[in-house]
């Protein structure tokens, strides 16, 4: 059986779209069966409905209450029966309810726990890294926890910070890297390859 993924996203769903391109080509075990999204104008829920993928729009503005607003998208997913929950560019706190512990994922576009935690997304990463002077940078894939970027670390991978990158420069290398982390993250969940104990993650 495949594994049942629900998408969490706030924009375009490039993400999204990685992923179902995968279950379609079946190289990857699983399928999007519901997608969230904190933007009524995300361009990820036409992505979703090309596919049929029941969607959710679940905005501040109509769940001003955090509280309220984690309980409609629990709510949302808990209908679909999803196994696992990928944040997609998700632009919006969760809380993690204890059905959920160690079955939501992230991919961050730096090797945490440089340049992550809380304003840390998209190019403001790549600004921080190139104005730094960091010599490497990379992508994560980590377990979700209550903080930003600061779950268990499952993947990571890295790329040299060139001399005359800009932030869009290396914006586009890591970008390549999370292509191809998640989906390789997602398939050994999968296949029951990844176990968590404390803040380490074994992958067999």
């Amino acid at each position: 059986m495949k594994l049942r993924l629900a998408v969490l996203l706030s924009g375009s769903g490039t993400t999204l779209q990685n992923i179902i391109d995968h279950g379609e080509a079946e190289t990857l075990d699983a399928e999007v069966v519901c997608v969230v999204s904190s933007r009524s104008t995300a361009y990820g829920l036409e992505r979703a409905a090309k596919h049929k993928i029941p969607t959710q729009t679940i905005t501040a503005k109509a769940y001003p209450d955090l509280s309220d607003r984690n309980d409609a998208i629990w709510t949302f997913i808990r209908e679909h029966n999803v196994d696992l929950v990928v944040l997609a560019g998700y632009m919006s706190l969760i809380k993690v309810p204890e059905d959920f512990a160690n079955r939501i994922i992230n991919v961050h576009p730096a090797l945490i726990p440089a340049f992550s935690g809380y304003g840390m997304y998209g190019s403001h990463v790549h600004e921080a890294v190139v104005n730094y002077g960091a010599k490497i940078s990379g992508a994560t894939v980590h377990f979700v926890d209550e903080a930003y970027d600061h779950g268990p670390i499952i993947m990571q991978e890295s790329t040299p910070v060139q001399d005359d990158d800009t932030a869009d420069s290396l914006a586009e290398r890591i970008q390549c890297l999370e292509r191809k982390l998640y989906p390789k993250a997602i398939q050994m969940i999968a296949e029951g390859r990844v176990r968590v104990e404390g803040r380490r993650v074994y992958i067999r």
